[in-house]
């Protein structure tokens, strides 16, 4: 956005993510996430409030119990948001959403005007995109989610993990390795919200690479720019018994989509269109830092 010549308002919920708001040029405001009040106080004189907050698990190995703070940072987020919005008179209000929301049970492709089906995990994903339509309606202004795939980037810690994990070879291809995804890198989901809040269009839009990629290609591709071993297989049933069903009924699961209609309708194009730019740029930048040893 400071890229672009706007100025920035960045919420901090640390002294750390303060000082880190202020490192990139922007602005940093304290407020309570769930608490209108104090998020209209904070976004005065906005035009555009970005939702970008998130609470994932850091652990590879998750149970339903560990998302319950990201459920409520897009439930109530949401909600507390969008009365800000209202409040404040911003024409706009863009929020990180998710593919999954929409992924069919069987692994067959789907897109934007698929049926949501907000099932297991995705169920909040899924009321926040309800949330900010309703209010949008209510209030008169504009509402985007961008559903985005999964992101890597190097300063990601669950790519680093993975990093870290294939050196020692203790990160394996499970069952067949076939299951497709679709991936983001992290660079590319922030200039997509960038064009998407200057557009200011409501709707839906998946944003993803250019090309899906297997379980194993994704692997296989970072083992190999690390210089780490090939990855191991292992069979379905060991890795529900070390990583847990929910973790692997996860990455086991196909994500079929495309990004056609985000990049038809805003003339967007990623930088990295495939795993093999994105990882690349990924593991440049670790060398840099000195990582792997």
């Amino acid at each position: 956005f400071r890229a672009r010549g706007h100025e920035v308002l960045g919420l901090a919920r640390s002294p750390s993510n303060e000082a880190a708001i202020r490192e990139l040029g922007g602005q940093p405001r304290t407020a309570d996430l769930f608490d209108p009040d104090s998020l209209a106080e904070a976004a005065h004189g906005v035009d555009v409030v970005v939702r970008a907050a998130t609470a994932i698990p850091r652990s590879l190995r998750v149970r339903r119990a560990d998302w319950a703070m990201n459920d409520r940072v897009r439930r109530d987020g949401t909600r507390a948001l969008t009365e800000a919005v209202a409040r404040v008179g911003a024409r706009m209000y863009l929020q990180e959403g998710i593919v999954w929301v929409a992924q069919p049970a069987d692994g067959t492709p789907f897109g934007e005007s698929s049926p949501v089906t907000g099932r297991d995990w995705y169920a909040a994903a899924a009321d926040a995109e309800r949330v900010a339509r309703e209010a949008a309606e209510a209030h008169g202004f504009q509402a985007a989610t961008l559903r985005f795939g999964a992101f890597y980037a190097a300063d990601s810690g669950r790519t680093r993990m993975m990093g870290e994990q294939l050196m020692k070879r203790k990160l394996p291809i499970l069952g067949s390795g076939d299951a497709v995804w679709s991936s983001i890198h992290a660079d590319d989901a922030a200039a997509a919200m960038v064009v998407a809040a200057e557009a200011g269009r409501s709707g839906v839009w998946h944003v993803v690479d250019n090309r899906t990629a297997t379980m194993a290609e994704f692997f296989v591709t970072l083992a190999r720019l690390l210089g780490a071993p090939p990855p191991r297989q292992v069979p379905l049933w060991l890795a529900r018994i070390v990583a847990g069903r929910d973790t692997v009924s996860f990455l086991n699961a196909s994500t079929r989509t495309s990004n056609a209609r985000f990049r038809q309708d805003f003339g967007w194009a990623p930088r990295f269109p495939t795993i093999g730019e994105g990882l690349r740029e990924v593991v440049d930048a670790w060398r840099e830092e000195g990582f792997p040893g």
